[in-house]
This record gives C-alpha cells, sequence and structure tokens, in this order.
C-alpha cells in the first residue's frame, strides 16, 4: 500500500507543478491588471495570495517533492540548500494561510463593520497589513532551520534533512513546535470558522431587515444594487474560505488525532501515515485552486482570461496578414 502511494505521490506531484505554476501565474498577471471589476484594497489581497501560492509550488513542490522523487542527487538535496528550502516552504505554507485569514477579515470587515469599513478597506491599510504579516512569519520560520541535521554523510558531503533528536525532547523546542502548530493550521482553521460565521449571521440579520424596508417602500420588484455587489462580494469569500476548509480539513483531523492518540510519527507502514501523506497532498492542493474559483465566480476575470488566450493567437495572425499583404 505504501510503494502504491509513493507512486501516485511521484505523479500527483508533478501533475501539481504543471498546473500549478502557470495557473498562478496567470492568475496574478489578470488581477494585478485591475480589469476585474474588484476593488484596488481586494484585488490587492487576492494577487498577494495568489503570489504566495505560487511560492509554495516552486519551494515546496518543485525544490522539494519533485527533487526528492525525480533527482535525488542533485544540489538540492545537499543539507544546506535542502535546509534553506525548508524554511522557505514554512514560510511560503504560513504566508499562503495567512494572507487567506488577513482576506476574509478585510471581507468582514466591508459586509458587517460599516463604520469601521471606510479605514480599513483601503488599499494602504491591506498593503501594511500584508507586508507587516509576511516579514513576522519570516523571521518566525527563521528557527526552522536550526532543527536539521544531514541524514547522512558521503565524502564529507552532508545530504537531505532530518529532524534532530533533540527537538522533541528540548523544552524551547517543544514550545517552538506547539507555537508553529497552533499558528498554522489550529488558529486560522477556527478563525476562517468564525468570520464566516459572524458573515453569515450578520448577513441573515441585515436582508430581513432591507427586505422589509423594501415592503414598506413597495419597491419589491426593483433591482438593489447594493445587495447585488454585496451578494458577489459574499460568494467569492465563501468559495475561498470554504476551499481552504475543505482541502485543510484532513490536516487538521490528522493532527488532532496525532496529539491526542501520540501516535508514532516514524511508524511509515502504518494507516496514519498513509492518512498524513494524503492530508499533506490535499493541503498543497489548496495552493492551485483560487484561481479556477476566480474563473467560476468573476466573469469580468473570466473574460480578461479568454483575452488573454486569444491575444498571441490574434497577433501571430495579424502579422501573417501583413507579411502576406
Amino acid at each position: 500500500m505504501l510503494e502504491t502511494l509513493i507512486r501516485i505521490r511521484k505523479i500527483y506531484y508533478l501533475i501539481l507543478a504543471i498546473i500549478g505554476v502557470p495557473v498562478n501565474l496567470v492568475a496574478i498577471v489578470i488581477l494585478a491588471r485591475g480589469k476585474c471589476g474588484l476593488s484596488t484594497c481586494t484585488t490587492r489581497y487576492l494577487v498577494t495570495m495568489a503570489t504566495a501560492d505560487l511560492l509554495v509550488m516552486v519551494t515546496e513542490v518543485i525544490l522539494l517533492r519533485i527533487s526528492i522523487y525525480y533527482f535525488p542527487g542533485s544540489f538540492l538535496n545537499i543539507t544546506p540548500v535542502c535546509s534553506v528550502n525548508i524554511v522557505l516552504v514554512c514560510a511560503a505554507t504560513d504566508c499562503s494561510v495567512w494572507f487567506t485569514i488577513t482576506f476574509t477579515f478585510d471581507r468582514f470587515v466591508a459586509i458587517c463593520c460599516q463604520k469601521l469599513k471606510t479605514k480599513y478597506c483601503t488599499e494602504k491599510t491591506a498593503a501594511v497589513v500584508l507586508a507587516t504579516t509576511c516579514i513576522l512569519l519570516c523571521f518566525k520560520n527563521i528557527p526552522q532551520y536550526f532543527i536539521l541535521q544531514p541524514a547522512w554523510i558521503m565524502d564529507n558531503v552532508p545530504w537531505f534533512c532530518v529532524i534532530k533528536a533533540n527537538y522533541y525532547a528540548d523544552n524551547g523546542w517543544v514550545g517552538f513546535d506547539w507555537f508553529n502548530k497552533l499558528l498554522t493550521p489550529l488558529l486560522p482553521f477556527a478563525l476562517i470558522l468564525l468570520l464566516n460565521a459572524l458573515t453569515v449571521r450578520h448577513i441573515l440579520v441585515a436582508n430581513r431587515v432591507r427586505k422589509g424596508l423594501r415592503r414598506q417602500n413597495k419597491r419589491e420588484n426593483r433591482s438593489d444594487p447594493e445587495m447585488e455587489s454585496r451578494r458577489k462580494s459574499v460568494i467569492l469569500l465563501f468559495t475561498i474560505s470554504g476551499s481552504f476548509i475543505l482541502l485543510w480539513l484532513v490536516h487538521v483531523i490528522h493532527f488532532l488525532y496525532y496529539n491526542i492518540t501520540v501516535s508514532d510519527p516514524k511508524d511509515h507502514n502504518s494507516s496514519e501515515s498513509i492518512f498524513r501523506q494524503v492530508a499533506w497532498m490535499l493541503r498543497i492542493l489548496s495552493c492551485c485552486t483560487n484561481t479556477f474559483i476566480y474563473g467560476v465566480t468573476q466573469s469580468k476575470f473570466r473574460d480578461q482570461f479568454k483575452s488573454a488566450v486569444k491575444y498571441p493567437v490574434t497577433s501571430i495572425i495579424q502579422l501573417m496578414n501583413k507579411q502576406y499583404n
């Protein structure tokens, strides 16, 4: 069973890299143009989220997973290089998760806190929040470099990375490990559920009040631009948040199960190990889904994507016509 899973993972991560890198690049380019009908604040969050997802694709999928499976003797597997890459993987993953949280909070403020909206939901605030989050998470992951050691040394060259034995025994490292686990994924998971629950509650109350006012004014059949705008914002928020929750759910379940039952992480032949691998695969998949969500929920994003696809073809046709004429 384990050998079958390894073969599946080799193919899975290769396909993920082939799809994940281009779709995130497409999302960055299209969103950065600012022609998708989104506010500058929302656009900044979405572009930064796509950038973080792209970094996860490059560092974890290509430089870590694929390099181990397909190029086990490359310089990427030398311990110092491997250690730096693992730090980058952890930082990129944390940023991908917490940028989703900052976006969710921004939309919560925009929908539920009208007085705070004008001050908080701005491009400048978004830039400050995202930059601060990124810097703090990068500094937080620097200690990751010092918990790793070579798996073996060959001709005085250290190869691969394994966690030092004292990491699980030293009180300082144990505290750091728990801090990491609480920061990602437990706290983000809880925050997204809480913010979405509060948002849903606010929307239900606001819709009942608004419908009551419209009935009093006898305007039931007229369109409501404010409700339509809110509906589009809510759809985008809930699809991104819902995708995150579903794809991280197995990882969170595994985390809770492992810490409640105190299972042995070195038991690579157990069903728990297979469950852990599946959880990692789904977690990384979450870095590829947002672009498809934009395409499904945002009509202007689809239009921009179609234009981007047609542009090379039309350019070639125009060039050929000029040459023949």
